[in-house]
């Protein structure tokens, strides 16, 4: 936690563009995330998505590790190399969020952030806990098995 601005290095945003990804992590309890951040175990990610009405929150999941580029098997390795992907975040817990989360419903709706500027924002562990609620009054909150 950085004292001087109360943010947490473990809570993020990941904005979800593409349907392909959208499903992929649904399903394999993987992003492969193109930005550099110091994802810890334990940390919650918050998952975004385009929506009808604006920025949504389509679920979130817990860390349970993040396996650097390198470190990933040949063909998961070539395929980040080509992405210009960072590593693999492996999810020990993932949740959906049905429906969806706008964001403006939540503690974030006075930010100017929009779209592509979500991706990667670090959330403060107050943050994280003000989203969940938002989402435990708005929302069925499924754990993806």
């Amino acid at each position: 936690m950085n004292k001087k601005s109360g943010v947490s290095t473990k809570n993020f945003i990941l904005r979800i563009t593409k349907e392909e990804w959208f499903r992929q992590v649904f399903t394999i309890r993987k992003y492969y995330p193109g930005i550099a951040r110091r994802w810890e175990v334990g940390g919650l990610v918050f998952l975004a998505r385009k929506s009808e009405v604006g920025d949504s929150f389509i679920g979130y999941g817990v860390v349970k590790k993040f396996v650097e580029r390198d470190n990933l098997k040949d063909d998961e390795r070539h395929e980040c190399e080509r992405m210009g992907w960072r590593g693999a975040i492996i999810f020990n817990k993932l949740y959906r969020f049905e429906p969806p989360l706008p964001i403006k419903e939540t503690v974030l709706s006075g930010l100017k952030a929009k779209g592509r500027c979500w991706h990667g924002y670090p959330l403060t562990d107050d943050q994280a806990a003000d989203i969940l609620k938002a989402a435990a009054n708005l929302c069925n909150i499924r754990e993806v098995l």
